[in-house]
Order: structure tokens, then sequence, then C-alpha cells
């Protein structure tokens, strides 16, 4: 079984408010006399689902081309936070359950939802890591943490959390739908775009279980 956990790109896809959509233009087409139809897109490397290196928030942070890629391809779980927790804290973490030893842990909120219900509609009131969250990620060892909305930090304030989790080389996916994800392991394979000294980079994330 294969789970695409990719967000589509396309220029009504949500964004934060502000941000300039995605443009995507056809500049050549074969039905006005070209030899060939081309496509051009220009877009933050924040947009859709991506992954975050450090140097977004660390001046001398890594950068996307400094991520293994073994880290971004193997064992993985799906941890489902409850509905009514209003952030992802410590003491969540403690009763969600997770795997000893495991290195990857994919956060499916309420935020879920978003992706069936308003996939073009901004939501404020998204569920993100608490620090006291990110520092229970980091003494057990995590290496990669992802979230199911645009941002692992809160709206409010994005600089705290983001910074611990990559002073901590933790790697960082966000804008991820796992709506038909269950809970549970998988293997989790994210490529991100071979981009050369930038801080995030579009990526196709799936599941896979047999």
């Amino acid at each position: 079984m294969i789970i695409d956990i990719t967000v589509e790109l396309s220029p009504r896809m949500v964004r934060w408010e502000g941000d300039a959509p995605p443009v995507i233009r056809q500049v050549l087409q074969l039905s006005k006399g070209a030899p060939y139809n081309l496509s051009e897109m220009k877009m933050s490397v924040h947009q859709g689902t991506h992954l975050d290196a450090p140097h977004h928030f660390l001046e001398d942070g890594a950068f996307i081309e400094d991520f293994p890629l073994d880290l971004l391809i193997g064992e993985a779980q799906v941890v489902q936070i409850p509905k009514d927790a209003a952030s992802i804290t410590a003491e969540v973490l403690k009763a969600a359950g997770i795997q000893p030893g495991i290195k990857r842990v994919l956060f499916k909120t309420r935020n879920s939802r978003y992706w069936k219900t308003d996939p073009h509609v901004f939501h404020d009131d998204f569920i993100s890591l608490s620090l006291d969250g990110a520092d229970y990620l980091i003494g057990k060892g995590i290496e990669l943490v992802g979230i199911d909305y645009l941002s692992i930090s809160p709206a409010e304030d994005f600089k705290p959390v983001h910074a611990r989790l990559m002073e901590n080389q933790i790697a960082i996916i966000e804008t991820l739908d796992l709506s038909e994800a269950e809970e549970g392991f998988y293997k989790l394979i994210c490529l991100p775009m071979k981009l050369k000294s930038v801080e995030g980079a579009p990526v196709r994330a799936v599941l896979l279980r047999d």
C-alpha cells in the first residue's frame, strides 16, 4: 500500500495570509502554434509539502543538501494526537505511545481534516508543537518530525520551536496530508528537490506499508 502524503501544488493551495500564491503558467502551447507545451512556476520553497533545513532559522545552520537521504527514508511512526489537544506538549507526547527507538515521527492531528473539508482555506487555529514538546522529542532521540499543517510552530511565534529542533539537527517536514494515514508504522520516503545552499525545499512524501 502506498499513501501519498504530499499536498497538491496549485495557485489555489492554502498558504500563509499575505503570501503570494504559487504561479504556474504555460509559456508555450501547441494549440497556439508552438512546437511543444512548456510551463514554468514561481513559488516559495516553503509552500506545499516541504522540508525545512536549519538555515531557515539559524544563520550558520545546515542547508537542504546537508541532510543525508537515509534520514529521509526509513521507518516512521504516524502518531495520532487527541482531537481535544490544544497543542502537542510534552504531557501529550508522554501519552501518545511513541515507540522507543523510533527516529521519525509524523503527527496526525485534527489539522488533517482541513485537507478534506477546506483545503484552500487558511486556519490560524491549527495544532502545533510546543517548546516543551520539542524538548521531549529531543530527549527521545527523534531525528525527523512531520506535521499535518503549514508549520510545526505556533503561528504567533515561529522561532523558538523551529530553532530548538534545528539546533539539534532534527529535520522538519511541514504541510503533510495525513488524512488517509492511520496511526502506526510505515516506511517513509521523503525526497526534497536537490537545491543548492537553500534553507528549504518542496518534497514528494509517501508512506509504504505491506
